[in-house]
């Protein structure tokens, strides 16, 4: 799964308004959302518009089984999408991308690529959250994974995002 993660962050009101505020911990609190999909789930990429941060190298990072990128210096995060899409085309491997984005729509959706609405994509969480909650009512205990994730990682990752040097942290 590919993720156009800004796209996703402006589709849900609570992304929206959190973003409108405190960008880092919109962008925080969706990755935290994103990793634990990918914890018990699919490949999942994040891709964030990084375009116009000269410190920005657009390296993968990874959190937990999360892959989170910034589009390098003078990219965007749709040319980064079209790349993974591509990539994963050409070796045969399937892939959903999600965004609402309908240039990027049409330019990925093609053979083992297919693409989701960030509305849709948001409502499929939804639905998946609903029934987590059904289980744990039922008796099942999970932690939620904003609470797995180390706090130095996300304070790693804001300042990693925010194009200070000092992050520290490198694709692991």
């Amino acid at each position: 799964m590919i993720v156009d993660g800004y796209n996703v962050l402006h589709a849900r009101p609570e992304y929206a308004a959190l973003a409108a505020e405190d960008l880092d911990s919109a962008r925080a609190r969706l990755v935290a959302d994103l990793a634990g999909i990918a914890q018990d789930g699919p490949r999942v990429v994040v891709v964030f518009d990084g375009g116009d941060n000269p410190a920005s190298d657009g390296q993968p990072h990874q959190v937990g089984r999360l892959t989170v990128v910034f589009s390098p210096a003078g990219s965007t995060a749709d040319a980064v999408v079209e790349s993974l899409a591509a990539r994963s085309r050409s070796r045969g491997e399937e892939a959903v991308v999600v965004t609402s984005d309908n240039a990027t729509r049409e330019a990925v959706r093609a053979g083992s690529i297919s693409v989701l609405s960030a509305g849709n994509f948001l409502e499929d969480l939804a639905s998946a959250a609903a029934e987590w909650s059904m289980a744990r009512r039922s008796g099942a205990t999970r932690v939620p994974m904003g609470r797995r994730i180390d706090p130095t990682v996300q304070e790693r990752l804001a300042r990693w995002a925010r194009g200070d040097g000092s992050g520290g942290m490198g694709a692991r």
